[in-house]
């Protein structure tokens, strides 16, 4: 798949864009390559497979690359397959390096020797967050406000189940930056927005912003979109436009937000996908 390999031509395992961005905003994509470098071969999975979603966020990078152009932000993103080692998860997570994903089994990561674990880690999650790490503590330094905002894709159906949001928006009990984009997306109408759906931070998708943004005190959120949604060019624009019409008029506020914690829908009656 081209948007795939796109996002990496095997020299790089992280990417920075757009270093000197005015805007307040740092764009994280954890997920944005399904590149397996050539000396993990195939994991023993199918070509199908390595581009499945298993292997990354299908639709992500391209959202994020809009996002940041049309906001003036610097985006950060891996450029390598989260079947390597996920730059999602903490360093002692099970899945870090995922032996089964959804229902999928990946040959290739099972009964890793301890030193495999930590070429891994090396090869792949360490440069992303020591960039990440880097990139904030240049514009702290230098008196900069920095939001952090993530961007991610999830599947329409996961385990068999149907998943009815478009969007997540994904936080803890700190919703100064995530109840506005929330109430924002729900004023838009028309959509079914996630308040920590499909996932929400007790399912350890939240390690990026936990590392880098909560442990400094700085604004953040993580953005969900339905992999459908944004499968072609037409829908990541369209996506991509709502976002930052919504994005430029977001200031963060203090977080004592009522849709806090809630895991429902806004405006919606729904369980929860997972």
């Amino acid at each position: 798949m081209g948007e795939a390999q796109a996002a990496n031509d095997g020299a790089v395992s992280v990417r920075v864009r757009n270093r000197t961005g005015k805007s307040s905003f740092v764009v994280l994509c954890d997920h944005a390559s399904s590149y397996i470098p050539p000396e993990y071969g195939t994991l023993g999975l199918s070509a199908d497979e390595r581009i499945s979603h298993i292997g990354w966020d299908p639709g992500a990078l391209p959202v994020a690359e809009r996002l940041a152009a049309a906001l003036d932000a610097i985006l950060v993103e891996s450029c390598v397959s989260r079947l390597i080692a996920d730059c999602n998860r903490p360093l002692d997570a099970p899945d870090l390096v995922p032996e089964i994903s959804e229902r999928t089994i990946i040959p290739g990561n099972r009964s890793l020797a301890p030193e495999e674990r930590e070429r891994r880690i090396a090869a792949a999650h360490a440069p992303y967050h020591a960039r990440v790490d880097e990139v904030i503590g240049e514009r702290l330094a230098a008196g900069r406000e920095t939001w952090l905002l993530a961007i991610h894709s999830f599947t329409p159906v996961y385990r068999g189940v149907s998943r009815p949001w478009q969007i997540g928006v994904i936080h803890d009990e700190d919703t100064g930056l995530a109840g506005p984009i929330l109430e924002a997306l729900s004023a838009a109408g028309g959509i079914t927005v996630g308040d920590n759906q499909p996932y929400s931070p007790a399912d350890r998708v939240y390690y990026t912003l936990e590392r880098h943004a909560r442990s400094r005190g700085l604004p953040c959120a993580m953005i969900e979109i339905r992999n459908d949604e944004i499968r072609d060019e037409h829908g990541q624009r369209e996506w991509a436009d709502l976002l930052t019409g919504i994005l430029m008029k977001t200031k963060p506020q203090d977080s004592a937000s009522s849709l806090a914690g809630s895991g429902r829908s806004v405006g919606e009656k729904a369980g929860r996908g997972k």
